[in-house]
């Protein structure tokens, strides 16, 4: 029996019972039937979560691009390894075999090599998605420089804020991007971030959009013609199993975001596992993450674990909407996809829209359907069931996150049964615990609690760059010896997981997990704000979408409001993004607050539900006459 690819419900329990029973001799077994190792490891396992500190395959050596690249080149060089459709409908989709990927990250490495970068320097990426993102990604990788991917949908001073934190040496970006019938400026930005960036030496340029942009001389050079002259091979740089290969930033409730570390060993062994199994994957499959480069599901599920199970993995740069609501569908039929991944706020949008869109397309290569970034609801799971799938299609509603790094609850198609708004079953490895508040485990099945995870997986962030301390207090300090997931969840009477949602205050919007204390920092940089609380309501296509109260200063109170709230979201935009933007924005006397001084965002929240039930005994507050008062106003 091969641990390594599940086919059967019975043949998931006897994997699991062994993954559950000898995790070090599950994993090492995984790891030593299906991965290219310079050096075996000396240890498979050692960990202590107090501290915390995790290392898996120590002493091992690897480059996860050999892995990736090189082995296959044997017997699929001329396999598509990356299909890329670009943004307009009328061009020509570009495939980009197993070779020619190779050749073009030896390029792309040398070129990195030539501006001074080595093993340990980090480079920020700030790429849309064409095939330079990929590249760069996989050339950072061959040689040992540890990549950040930052989503080229961030502000500059989001931008600036995570190059800062990581100290990159070098950033990756284009002259701009297309989006739909639109072109950002990117190069724009990234001028405007390195303004406060003191550690960037180097800026290369890829031209995407033919626009006229500004070169700082001595620190900015296109990319093209150094990549023309750089040859098209490059050793792989040795690495050692615990070495970091990525840093990726996450939002956090409070303070900046945290910039999670994932190294290469582990995350390697982890992403091509729950990649093979997951979409049950086999030869001559062509596979669809819709999911960005700059988030964690385009680092593990469109270039890792495909590429490392020598899959063919298509990367999207469009959006779902253009030039019409079919263009998924379109892409579907065009590439015959097998496997499709995408996010619940991506299928709600679609779903609000003529179902001719869906059906003019042919959908019959379709063999598994995926969800990420949040809860699918029960809705949305029966449209992309029904009109999508054709009720032939399992979904694998799939729970992860960024600090995880790979999947971790989640259905084996053709396996598990499926219900939906459920991620059902662990991933074999996976130790899932449900605790109360008291820091009680809860066993038994029908009960509810906070999800933790009581033992390793490979693939999990190893700590958070440059403040361990932080990592401990965040994940390791709520329940001894457990890492907490800050989301909550409800086990059935089968035992299969349903994830209820964050516990702290991050709000996911669009997929997007979003830290309400940066966004409330933007919006009280105005000088007519006097301090400001966001929560999360419900939003038929993006799952929750953002609610602000606001309590103006004097001087603002005889502003007009509908312009304040542009200058409020244009501020957002500018520290965070547009995905940060406020939905509803409600002007409020105060906010209610306990006698300490912290605000109620339990009440806050209730409010912008419409839910005025039970909000406890508001007596107590500092100051209960506020709550009647938004209550009356209300949006």
């Amino acid at each position: 029996m091969s641990n390594y690819h599940i086919k059967n419900l019975e043949e998931y329990f006897n994997v699991y019972r062994k993954s559950i029973n000898d995790p070090e001799g599950f994993w090492e077994e995984v790891a030593e039937e299906h991965f290219l190792w310079r050096r075996r490891w000396d240890n498979v396992l050692s960990w202590d979560f107090s501290k915390p500190e995790v290392k898996w395959f120590d002493g091992a050596q690897l480059n996860i691009t050999e892995n990736c690249i090189d082995r296959h080149l044997a017997t699929k060089a001329d396999q598509t390894a990356i299909l890329f459709e670009p943004n307009n409908p009328e061009a020509e989709a570009e495939p980009i075999s197993y070779q020619e990927l190779h050749d073009r990250v030896n390029q792309m490495a040398n070129v990195l090599k030539s501006k001074g970068i080595q093993k340990g320097d980090r480079v920020c990426i700030y790429l849309p998605m064409i095939p330079e993102l990929a590249i760069s990604v996989l050339a950072c990788a061959r040689i040992g420089a540890v990549h950040s991917v930052v989503f080229a949908g961030f502000s500059s001073s989001a931008l600036a804020a995570r190059i800062n934190d990581s100290e990159c040496k070098l950033v990756i970006t284009s002259d701009g991007s297309y989006r739909g019938s639109k072109t950002i400026d990117l190069k724009g930005i990234v001028d405007e971030a390195l303004e406060t960036c003191k550690c960037v030496e180097n800026v290369l340029v890829t031209n995407r959009i033919d626009s006229e942009i500004t070169m700082k001389e001595g620190r900015d050079e296109w990319l093209q013609p150094l990549l023309d002259m750089a040859s098209k091979e490059c050793k792989a740089e040795i690495m050692n199993a615990e070495d970091p290969l990525f840093i990726l930033y996450t939002s956090g409730s409070t303070g900046s975001p945290k910039g999670m570390v994932h190294t290469c060993g582990g995350y390697m062994v982890y992403t091509a596992y729950t990649f093979k199994n997951v979409f049950q994957y086999k030869e001559g499959d062509v596979y669809w993450c819709t999911a960005d480069i700059g988030w964690i599901t385009g680092h593990s599920y469109i270039v890792y674990g495909p590429l490392a199970n020598g899959a063919t993995t298509v990367m999207f740069e469009g959006v779902p909407s253009y030039p019409d609501f079919g263009r998924f569908w379109e892409i579907v039929e065009k590439h015959k996809v097998n496997q499709f991944y995408t996010a619940p706020t991506a299928i709600r949008a679609l779903a609000k829209e003529n179902l001719d869109f869906v059906d003019r397309y042919d959908l019959s290569s379709l063999k598994v359907l995926g969800t990420v970034g949040e809860p699918i609801n029960e809705e949305a799971w029966h449209w992309y069931n029904d009109n999508v799938g054709k009720q032939s299609c399992p979904i694998v509603d799939t729970w992860w996150q960024t600090e995880t790094g790979g999947v971790m609850i989640s259905p084996i198609p053709f396996s598990t049964p499926t219900i939906p708004t459920f991620a059902t079953l662990p991933i074999p490895g996976i130790q899932p615990a449900l605790m109360d508040e008291n820091g009680k485990e809860i066993k038994g099945n029908q009960v509810e609690g906070r999800l933790c995870v009581k033992f390793p997986w490979p693939s999990m962030a190893r700590t958070i760059w440059g403040n361990h301390e932080r990592y401990r207090e965040t994940y390791f300090s709520a329940y001894e010896n457990m890492y907490f997931t800050g989301d909550g969840a409800r086990r059935d009477a089968v035992g299969y997981y349903r994830i209820t949602g964050r516990v702290d205050d991050v709000i996911i919007v669009s997929g997007h997990n979003l830290g309400t204390a940066p966004i409330e920092d933007a919006i009280n940089e105005h000088p007519a704000v006097a301090e400001s609380a966001i929560v999360g309501f419900p939003h038929e296509i993006k799952g929750n979408a953002l609610y602000g109260y606001v309590t103006l200063k004097e001087t603002g109170a005889d502003r007009d409001q509908e312009n304040l709230k542009k200058e409020i979201n244009q501020l957002i935009t500018e520290h965070i993004g547009p995905i940060a933007k406020l939905d509803k924005i409600q002007f409020t006397v105060g906010l209610p607050k306990t006698r300490s001084g912290k605000i109620m965002r339990r009440i806050l929240r209730k409010i912008a539900h419409n839910d005025f039930s039970n909000l406890g005994d508001t007596s107590t507050l500092l100051n209960p006459e506020v709550v009647d008062s938004i209550i009356e106003s209300r949006l």
